[in-house]
C-alpha cells in the first residue's frame, strides 16, 4: 500500500475519475482492518448471522478511523448516523446484502467475493462513507474463509481495481442495469481477483507434529 501511494501520482493519472490522495491514516486503517478481519476469520465469525452484522460496522469505523478512541468518539456522531442507514435502508442496508448471500454456497470463492462487493458498492452503498475499503475487507474476509489470500491494492493491479469500482457505484442495486450488468462485472471481479491473488499475504500456518 506504501508503494500504491509512492506511485498515486501516476496510477490516478489513468482513473476517471481521479481518486483522494493515500495518506499514512488511510493506510494505518487499512492496516488494522486487514488485522480485525483476520482476528474474525480466526474466530469463525460468520459476519452473514443476525447476531454478528453489528461486525460489520465495526469494520467500517476501522477503516475511516483505525483504533485510536479519540478518533473514534469524534466519529460517533456519523457512526449514528450511519447504523440507521445500514440497519433501516430498506434497498441497499445490511438486510439486502444479507438476502442476496444466501443460498450462494454453490459459486466459487472468487464469485462470491466478487459478487459481494458489486452488492455492497451499487447504490445506495451499505455506508455512509468508506465503501470502497470497506468492500475490500469483505472480499478479503470471504477468501480468507476459502482459504485464498485477501485482496491488497498494489501498483500493479490499482487501475483495474478502480475502473470497475467506479462503474459499480453508479448502478442502482433495484435498477435494470443490475440485472443486466453485474453477471459481467462479477465475472470480470472474479477473473480479476483470481489473477492478482498472491499467497505472500497470507500468515504461515504452524506445523502440525
Amino acid at each position: 500500500m506504501r508503494d500504491v501511494r509512492r506511485g498515486f501520482q501516476r496510477i490516478n493519472a489513468s482513473v476517471n475519475p481521479p481518486r483522494e490522495p493515500i495518506d499514512d491514516s488511510v493506510i494505518g486503517n487499512m492496516v488494522a482492518g486487514y488485522a480485525l478481519v483476520d482476528a474474525l476469520v480466526a474466530d469463525r465469525i460468520d459476519l452473514f448471522a443476525m447476531g454478528n452484522l453489528k461486525h460489520w460496522l465495526e469494520l467500517n469505523t476501522t477503516v475511516l478511523c483505525g483504533t485510536d478512541p479519540v478518533e473514534r468518539a469524534e466519529y460517533a456522531r456519523h457512526r449514528q448516523t450511519t447504523e440507521r442507514r445500514f440497519y433501516e435502508e430498506q434497498d441497499g442496508g445490511i438486510r439486502d446484502l444479507v438476502e442476496w448471500y444466501q443460498g450462494r454456497d454453490g459459486e466459487s470463492v472468487w464469485m462470491r467475493a466478487a459478487g459481494l462487493y458489486v452488492r455492497l458498492l451499487s447504490r445506495p452503498q451499505l455506508f455512509v462513507e468508506g465503501n470502497h475499503r470497506t468492500g475490500a475487507l469483505a472480499i478479503s474476509y470471504i477468501l480468507l474463509g476459502g482459504d485464498e489470500p485477501p485482496f491488497v491494492l498494489t501498483p500493479d493491479n490499482a487501475v483495474t481495481y478502480f475502473d470497475p469500482s467506479t462503474v459499480i457505484k453508479n448502478i442502482e442495486k433495484q435498477g435494470l442495469a443490475m440485472r443486466f450488468r453485474s453477471p459481467g462485472l462479477t465475472r470480470q471481479l472474479a477473473s480479476f481477483l483470481a489473477e492478482h491473488a498472491d499467497r505472500k499475504y497470507l500468515l504461515p500456518q504452524p506445523r502440525v507434529s
